[in-house]
């Protein structure tokens, strides 16, 4: 006999969420996968924090269904399959980040014992420390040790390294890549766009509340024409360079060359043949520069 197929993590399918004439989220079609890592992009007031709300059951669609492996958010939550780390979830101040873990594995019913999600999380070394003396940095990771407590399946990340360090920061992503490796699914807003970059294996970027670019890092990046030609060059002529056909902009300092274009050929072959210009590289336009032509009014 077959084994029965597992739901997605996700699904969203023609959501839309109103307030008054205020049409904050506009039929969002959505399928996310066991593993996956997603990072969840847009500018404020594009939707993502009312679809993330919606996801976990805060609030409910005007139109359309969705559903967290095959059932309703509040199921998967009681079920400890659904977790959220958000930016600006209340801590108990006057706690100690141990005692603070301690009450809430009471609290929610232990499955997963408190001294190894502090590990996981980084925050071993301030398990005696009272949660106000902490870094804002330790706060949010002490967040997400809490969403660690019930070993949930899907976890949603709002903001997580908001106040981290460049280490801690590192570290955390390695350990959301290590979840991952094991079937954890993650979706995150950030906007750290380097990070969505980096870490996820597939970016949703909204705006006015639809999905305007769905796909891998290097497939999203790709929805821009442009191009970066970057060389090493001891001396150029500007002019000629901007009047090259598809030349957009350029940067030339200290002997770095950096050229916007949508004609990346005729620029490095111009280089390559009428200058001496050496180390070409050529590279799509950044996700910062994506972000910013797909989601602009």
């Amino acid at each position: 006999m077959m084994a029965k197929q597992q739901p997605p993590a996700l699904v969203l399918n023609g959501i839309y969420k109103h307030y008054g004439d205020i049409q904050a989220v506009n039929g969002v079609d959505l399928t996310i996968e066991k593993g996956e890592i997603v990072a969840f992009l847009g500018p404020n007031g594009a939707g993502k924090t009312t679809t993330i709300d919606m996801i976990l059951g805060l609030q409910q669609p005007t139109q359309g269904s969705l559903s967290v492996f095959g059932m309703h958010p509040h199921q998967a939550i009681r079920r400890g399959l659904l977790s959220a780390v958000m930016q600006t979830g209340g801590l108990l101040r006057d706690y100690t980040v141990a005692e603070t873990l301690q009450f809430m594995a009471i609290l929610y019913g232990r499955r997963t014992s408190v001294v190894d999600v502090m590990k996981r999380a980084g925050i071993d070394h301030v398990s005696s420390s009272q949660v106000r003396l902490c870094s804002g940095g330790e706060q949010q990771r002490l967040r997400f040790a809490i969403a660690l407590l019930s070993d949930p399946e899907f976890l949603i990340l709002d903001e997580p390294t908001q106040g981290m360090d460049v280490e801690a920061r590192r570290n955390f992503w390695l350990s959301i890549r290590q979840d991952a490796a094991l079937g954890r699914t993650i979706v995150f807003a950030t906007h750290y766009l380097e990070e969505a970059d980096s870490y996820a294996n597939r970016i949703v970027l909204i705006r006015k509340g639809e999905i305007v670019a769905d796909g891998t890092p290097m497939e999203v990046k790709s929805k821009s024409s442009d191009k970066i030609v970057r060389a090493h060059v001891t001396d150029i002529d500007k002019d000629k360079i901007l009047s090259l056909a598809g030349v957009h902009s350029l940067d030339f300092a200290n002997g770095k060359l950096e050229i916007r274009c949508s004609d990346s050929d005729s620029v490095a072959r111009y280089l390559l043949l009428q200058t001496n210009a050496a180390n070409l590289e050529i590279a799509l336009a950044g996700l910062e520069e994506v972000f910013l032509n797909l989601t602009h009014d």
